[in-house]
């Protein structure tokens, strides 16, 4: 019996045991649910800080931020704000130079030719120096006198010259009543030539260029003819250019067909 009573109480403590441990082992499960609000908690904080920062950057993208930072800044017209660096970014010093010191341009002229210029109406081919309208041309450290270009500045130039003639068959100031006969142009020269007066050479004149026809005008009421030419040169100062032709009487009088000029290039 004794070791029956024995037996029965190691019985018992081994059933008091397994209760204890799994008591303990109850208490480990049972402290699982304690980490959900921690989780949950944790999770709405984040919530609310995304939220939070969404709802800044929304406002300072609306602009509502900057108008409340910019209330409490010195006012400023708003013409200067928006005109000044426009302003600067427009600003040239170069182009301001240029305006400030226009005599640095490079020597030239284009000058038309003078309308009111009376010619003998021959059929000889006979040169006549063309005088030129200084009211209507162009002339920039460049003189004229006496239908020439005198030149002012020592350089490489580039001279041009053109020419147009024209001629009505039945002139309305060309009729038998007046007494004048038409003028036979059926054999017409029509000649340009560019002429250079040079200074180290006592002012004689030498030919540059020449160009023209022998024009056999058509059978019409109208004919027109015109010459141009052009060439570079090296050209000292006081030296003069000028233009003749034969045949002015025919000269066309508008400056857009007739006209004489010279730029210079470089030194």
């Amino acid at each position: 019996m004794a070791a029956t009573h024995s037996e029965y109480r190691g019985y018992l403590r081994n059933g008091v045991d397994v209760e204890s441990g799994q008591h303990r082992c109850h208490a480990v499960h049972g402290s699982e649910p304690t980490y959900r609000p921690l989780l949950i908690g944790t999770l709405a904080v984040m919530g609310l800080l995304q939220v939070a920062s969404s709802v800044a950057i929304l406002l300072h993208l609306t602009g509502y931020l900057q108008e409340v930072d910019l209330s409490a800044a010195p006012q400023q017209p708003i013409e200067d704000v928006q005109t000044e660096p426009v302003l600067n970014a427009l600003r040239d010093p170069r182009k301001q130079r240029r305006c400030k010191t226009p005599k640095d341009g490079l020597p030239s002229a284009h000058l038309p030719i003078r309308i009111q210029q009376e010619y003998a109406k021959k059929g000889e081919p006979k040169e006549i120096t063309i005088d030129w309208d200084e009211a209507h041309g162009y002339r920039h450290r460049m003189g004229y006198q006496n239908g020439k270009l005198v030149v002012m500045d020592s350089g490489f130039y580039y001279v041009y010259a053109k020419t147009c003639f024209r001629y009505y068959k039945y002139n309305p100031e060309d009729n038998d009543q007046a007494g004048i006969k038409p003028v036979d142009v059926s054999n017409a020269q029509l000649i340009q030539y560019i002429f250079h007066e040079s200074i180290k050479h006592n002012r004689r004149a030498s030919m540059l260029t020449k160009v023209g026809s022998t024009v056999h005008w058509q059978n019409t009421d109208y004919n027109m003819y015109c010459a141009q030419q052009g060439r570079g040169l090296r050209l000292e100062e006081g030296d003069a250019l000028f233009v003749n032709v034969s045949n002015a009487w025919m000269l066309d009088p508008q400056g857009e067909g007739t006209y004489f000029g010279a730029i210079k290039l470089g030194n």
